[in-house]
């Protein structure tokens, strides 16, 4: 080895680098000919080294950092337009406007049959006038001791004019034979039908109260002039007419009401019963129960 060339600063390793090691170690490292290898500290971290010769940095006043933005907020909304005061007197929504007042014929209450049939013929008091094909008067024997009201008049009803005709007639009419009445009888035989209104709502649907006040002028002046000894009311609608009650038939069943004195029997309408074949068994007790009631009366002189 040639010592001139190791004791040439230049040529000797360069081993500042290496900041584990004191400036001893590295000397003998150098001496030895060791080449330290390890990696540059970088730059940022140099630069954080402290300085103890430099000058305290000159602090400059800042103005305080606006404070983070928070999360952006939605707009608000946007107010309704003001509206002007208005005047509900004059803007209020418009009334329906009240059809032209019909009447029935004055004096009903003393009409005799023909003049009440066609008082009935030309009702024009509700609305049902105008949807109907015939007025259902009554059929049967004027001077019967039993009375039978129904409803109100369905299809068939309207198209011939009598009350209880159809499928639901025909189980009426079985109903009647089986106490020894019929709608053709007379006498001790004989039973008057009418219904408590006279005309067909359309399609069938239920009677409105209205409607069914119109009626019942006509179908009191009806048992007037029949003057039975027991009524058979058959179906709600009848039975609301004749005894002002909403109750449904199940609580009125099994007693005896009064309609002008005379005794009422509470039951269902063969409508009805047609299609809750098991409810005929209640209908046939209503109807012994208005044979037993129709025979107390009879015995009942009547009131002077």
């Amino acid at each position: 080895m040639n010592d001139s060339a190791t004791n040439d600063p230049a040529d000797r390793p360069d081993t500042s680098f290496v900041p584990l090691l004191d400036a001893r170690q590295r000397a003998m490292l150098a001496e030895m000919g060791v080449r330290v290898w390890a990696p540059r500290p970088p730059v940022a971290a140099q630069a954080t080294a402290p300085v103890a010769a430099e000058a305290p940095p000159t602090v400059v006043e800042r103005a305080p950092a606006p404070a983070p933005a928070s999360a952006p907020v939605a707009p608000a909304a946007r107010p309704a337009p003001a509206r002007p005061p208005v005047n509900e007197a004059v803007v209020a929504a418009p009334q329906p406007v009240a059809a032209p007042a019909r009447h029935r014929p004055a004096g009903v209450a003393g009409m005799d049959w023909p003049t009440l049939e066609a008082a009935v013929a030309g009702c024009e008091a509700c609305g049902l006038c105008r949807s109907r094909q015939n007025t259902v008067f009554g059929v049967g024997d004027r001077q019967a001791d039993w009375m039978v009201i129904g409803e109100a008049p369905g299809e068939n009803e309207d198209l011939q004019g009598e009350p209880f005709v159809g499928v639901a007639g025909q189980l009426l009419d079985n109903m009647l034979r089986a106490i020894g009445r019929s709608r053709s009888g007379s006498g001790a035989q004989a039973c008057y039908i009418a219904n408590a209104l006279k005309c067909r709502p359309p399609a069938n649907r239920n009677p409105l109260p209205e409607e069914v006040a119109m009626c019942e002028p006509y179908l009191a002046r009806q048992v007037a002039l029949v003057q039975p000894r027991i009524i058979l009311a058959m179906g709600r609608f009848a039975v609301q007419s004749l005894l002002q009650t909403s109750e449904p038939i199940g609580k009125l069943r099994g007693q005896v009401h009064r309609y002008q004195g005379v005794p009422v029997i509470v039951t269902y309408h063969p409508a009805y019963l047609l299609r809750t074949p098991t409810d005929k068994a209640k209908a046939w007790a209503d109807l012994c129960l208005a044979l037993e009631t129709a025979a107390a009366s009879a015995d009942t002189p009547a009131a002077v």
